[in-house]
């Protein structure tokens, strides 16, 4: 049943499939997915398609093939993703939400600048920026508490961003581009890992009388304009047992 206006090859298409049945819980921990054989009989592929696209989530530890049965559902949270990862996904699907994920908790201020935000934002320590946060989620709680941080001076050209709601018509990076006429072309990404703060603990709403000692994934993107104008700074902070995952195809 490959799309024919899907441009990913057949077997990514296919494990984009269950793995949106999985993400979003339709299929259940423990259920077995369909055999080799029928996979590549119902998708219309080659049995060795139809085992490479197995072989994909079994990578992403979504499934695991237990010898006799068949290929079983694994229950595990879905890794976060990084603010570039969530602004390419938004390009192309006019979404930041990954599968099965849903975001609330929309706030938006406009606030003095944080020696950090400041610094990476390229403006004097204190000057108005916007502070945009969500949350997003999936059935196995938090994925990630995510905040973007503006200069000022887009809050005046999209009064929307300084509001504390979705953005309609495109993600903050479209809708500056759109509106300044400077496309971005250029981004910074950065990893790490961390200890809980308290202000972690209250940001991703765990129980302060349960403190935990499992370190959490830190993600930050910086966007750029063609004038070389820093427009969004993002902190991605993970909930607790969430991992970063990123892949892509390698070619010879």
């Amino acid at each position: 049943m490959p799309d024919q206006a899907d441009n990913r090859a057949p077997y990514a298409q296919i494990a984009a499939h269950y793995t949106k049945l999985i993400t979003s819980g339709e299929l259940q921990p423990g259920s077995l997915l369909p055999s080799i054989k029928t996979l590549a009989q119902e998708w219309k592929v080659s049995t060795a398609t139809a085992e490479k696209a197995l072989r994909k989530l079994r990578t992403e530890g979504l499934i695991r093939g237990i010898h006799g049965i068949g290929t079983e559902v694994l229950d595990r949270p879905a890794p976060m993703s990084s603010g570039s990862q969530r602004q390419d996904r938004g390009r192309h699907s006019g979404s930041s939400w990954g599968t099965g994920e849903r975001s609330d908790s929309h706030q938006a201020a406009v606030v003095s600048a944080p020696a950090h935000v400041a610094q990476a934002l390229d403006i004097p320590p204190g000057s108005e920026v916007i502070r945009r946060s969500r949350v997003y989620r999936d059935r196995h709680g938090i994925v990630a508490h995510s905040t973007s941080w503006f200069p000022a001076r887009y809050g005046k050209l999209i009064p929307e961003l300084a509001e504390g709601k979705r953005l309609s018509g495109g993600t903050s990076l479209q809708l500056i581009a759109q509106t300044t006429g400077r496309p971005i072309v250029h981004r910074i990404d950065t990893a790490s890992a961390r200890l809980l703060t308290a202000e972690d603990s209250r940001l991703l709403e765990l129980d302060p009388a349960k403190p935990s000692t499992e370190p959490v994934v830190v993600m930050t993107a910086k966007f750029v304009d063609s004038e070389g104008n820093v427009v969004e700074y993002g902190v991605d902070l993970g909930g607790p047992g969430r991992t970063w995952r990123t892949d892509s195809e390698v070619t010879q």
